[in-house]
């Protein structure tokens, strides 16, 4: 483990799920950090520090399937509203009312509804990577079922229980290797190759994956951290938070359209799909995202954002919490 991750304090706290993995550095205003997949808190671990020197209590989390946090059985567990109620425990847990939420992939799109739906807890939201997008439009599964033409999108490969699990689980460290590496900036394949984001009919994800490299920053000690939390939890707590999509939308339908007015702040890299195929949602953002106070698109940059950039992602953080109302 980096020497950045080791001055922290690691504790589990009760949720409505069972228990959260909190690892926590510095004192001050509370700072709920949220990972996505296929990661761990260990992809805060850049900013954790950098926030405790800013004058924070920075606190970032397993999410529930994932770490040392529990994983309930029932695929049902993992949607939204689970989620969301988990954030709030382990605010209310650390003996804080309020904290701001920040966000990576999935917990970018946690974030954003944790927001939404509990703005008595959380007064502000930051996103990184994956843009809000209001709750709206067809059922989920319908979308990604008609998306890739001859080929299968990745979100509908994962839906059915096993399946990506069977592709995974047998090469874990190898295949968190491919992925980091094919969605990383100095490491993604370059235009016309195959996009590594859809499956051929009949094929595998890794199929894509680049093969022996790692991107610029993943080192061994830190692909065998990642490596040895998924050997350890499987996968299927992970990737049942895609299998839970169409209950969201179910949910979430008295948010249709809602926009977040807290204040915000957004970070994308220009290299990373989710930027370039949520473009739209980011010109809705004077709409749906009314406190907007930081938009930033990083060029180079692929999806693992605060990993890549970390220098730029802390002073972006750091700026943007010290303007942030007491």
């Amino acid at each position: 483990m980096s020497q950045q991750a080791m001055n922290v304090t690691h504790r589990t706290v009760s949720s409505p799920g069972g228990r959260i993995h909190v690892v926590e550095q510095g004192a001050g205003p509370l700072v709920l950090l949220v990972h996505g997949f296929p990661e761990s808190w260990y992809s805060w671990r850049h900013q954790l520090p950098a926030l405790a020197s800013a004058g924070y209590r920075a606190a970032a989390i397993d999410v529930r399937g994932y770490g040392r946090s529990s994983k309930p059985g029932d695929l049902e567990a993992y949607r939204m509203l689970e989620l969301v109620e988990d954030n709030a425990a382990v605010v209310e847990a650390l003996g804080e009312r309020s904290a701001v939420v920040v966000g990576h992939d999935w917990g970018s799109v946690i974030a954003a509804n944790s927001a939404l739906l509990r703005p008595d807890v959380f007064r502000a939201v930051g996103m990184l990577s994956v843009p809000y997008a209001p709750r709206g439009g067809p059922r989920p599964s319908e979308v990604f079922a008609r998306m890739g033409g001859d080929e299968e999108f990745y979100v509908a490969y994962f839906q059915e229980p096993g399946r990506a699990e069977a592709e995974i689980e047998p090469d874990v460290r190898g295949w968190l290797a491919g992925i980091y590496a094919a969605l990383s900036g100095d490491t993604t394949a370059g235009p016309g190759a195959p996009d590594p984001h859809f499956v051929s009919r009949g094929g595998r994800l890794r199929d894509r994956f680049p093969a022996g490299r790692l991107p610029g920053w993943l080192g061994e000690d830190e692909l065998d951290f990642y490596a040895e939390e998924f050997e350890r939890t499987g996968m299927s707590g992970a990737l049942h938070r895609y299998r839970n999509m169409d209950r969201d939308w179910e949910d979430l339908a008295g948010f249709d359209g809602a926009p977040i007015t807290q204040p915000s702040l957004f970070v994308g890299g220009a290299l990373d799909a989710s930027t370039t195929w949520m473009a739209d949602a980011i010109k809705a953002y004077p709409a749906t995202l009314p406190g907007l106070v930081t938009s930033e698109v990083l060029d180079g940059c692929g999806h693992w954002i605060q990993q890549e950039r970390p220098a730029e992602i802390n002073r972006l953080l750091t700026g943007w919490l010290a303007a942030l109302p007491a």
